[in-house]
């Protein structure tokens, strides 16, 4: 006859829940039961080490980021659901994805030819065709000029199909390009605007003013020194540098890079003063931060479609490609 506390310890297992928790940019992986949130997030703390002055943390689904502070939704959710422990002042990003966008946190291997590049992006589309969003403007080129019958091999679909993601992905670039245009016409007319400022002060100022003006303008140019050492490519600098709201170009990966950079490390590689390398880091948290409520968004209706894994290829729109 089995003792009475076996029958209690049984009791009390049926009702803890298993769960695995890991930091946001850590890869370890931690198995811990539960009974309630409580409980959940006193043992993340602990095996995960995280120190008593960054506490209390935040739960948040590895999935989508979806932040979990409500006792019943934890109850409802099923056995082995995977978490992210966030510490005080930290942010879901890309890098705490479980899937779909994992991708991110991983090193690009360069590739020897144009075949393999658009072959490792056709995979990552066939793991979750949210990654769209996430692309650069480059990359959703090289799977529009993909042969459609070739695209279709890859990722096992039909080539009607195939069309309409080509035709998405054309949109998706129209639209940054669109987004581009517009905010070049906004700084044109800010610019002007300044201009026409600056003209009615010098008719009203002294003579001496403009002189002094100038001697503005010449030490503000000074600073060039681009001696700085930074993580960013020399590819991604030069889109930077050259390209019209250039955050609208590079993917996220090079977003999140991008936004690491020390602001004054960032202005020196450029030429920049660090007021304008500033405002480019924001623009760049900005288009992350957008993308990644999209992706999120995404997730969510995936969650509640019917518990399918996978956007249905039929769901994208289909409109024609504007020629």
């Amino acid at each position: 006859k089995a003792p009475w506390g076996t029958a209690g310890s049984r009791r009390m297992a049926a009702r803890l829940k298993r769960c695995v928790v890991r930091r946001r940019d850590g890869p370890e992986q931690h198995g811990v039961a539960a009974s309630c949130l409580r409980e959940l997030r006193d043992k993340a703390c602990g095996v995960l080490a995280i120190d008593k002055a960054r506490e209390p943390i935040t739960l948040v689904l590895a999935e989508d980021g979806t932040i979990v502070d409500d006792e019943d939704y934890f109850l409802c959710l099923p056995s082995n659901t995977k978490f992210v422990a966030l510490a005080k002042d930290e942010k879901w990003s890309s890098k705490s994805l479980d899937s779909g966008t994992s991708w991110l946190s991983e090193s690009v291997d360069e590739v020897d030819s144009a075949a393999e590049k658009w072959k490792q992006l056709a995979r990552q589309l066939k793991d979750d065709l949210s990654n769209i969003i996430l692309m650069s403007e480059e990359d959703l080129q090289v799977l529009i000029d993909v042969p459609r019958s070739d695209l279709a091999g890859e990722l096992a679909q039909s080539e009607t199909k195939i069309q309409v993601l080509q035709d998405t992905l054309q949109q998706v670039l129209d639209r940054r390009e669109e987004e581009r245009q517009s905010r070049q016409l906004l700084q044109l007319y800010l610019e002007a605007l300044k201009t026409e400022d600056s003209i009615l002060s010098k008719v009203a100022e002294p003579e001496a003013a403009p002189r002094k003006e100038m001697d503005v303008v010449d030490t503000g140019t000074s600073s060039t020194d681009t001696s700085a050492t930074t993580a960013l490519s020399n590819q991604v600098l030069a889109a930077l540098k050259e390209k019209p709201a250039p955050e609208l170009c590079l993917d996220s990966q090079d977003l999140e890079l991008v936004l690491k950079e020390d602001a004054a490390a960032l202005a020196s590689a450029l030429g920049w003063d660090k007021q304008k390398a500033a405002a480019l880091q924001e623009a760049c948290d900005q288009e992350l931060s957008k993308r990644l409520k999209q992706v999120q968004t995404l997730h969510s209706l995936r969650s509640t479609s019917k518990g399918k894994k996978t956007l249905p290829w039929g769901d994208w729109p289909s409109a024609k490609r504007k020629k």
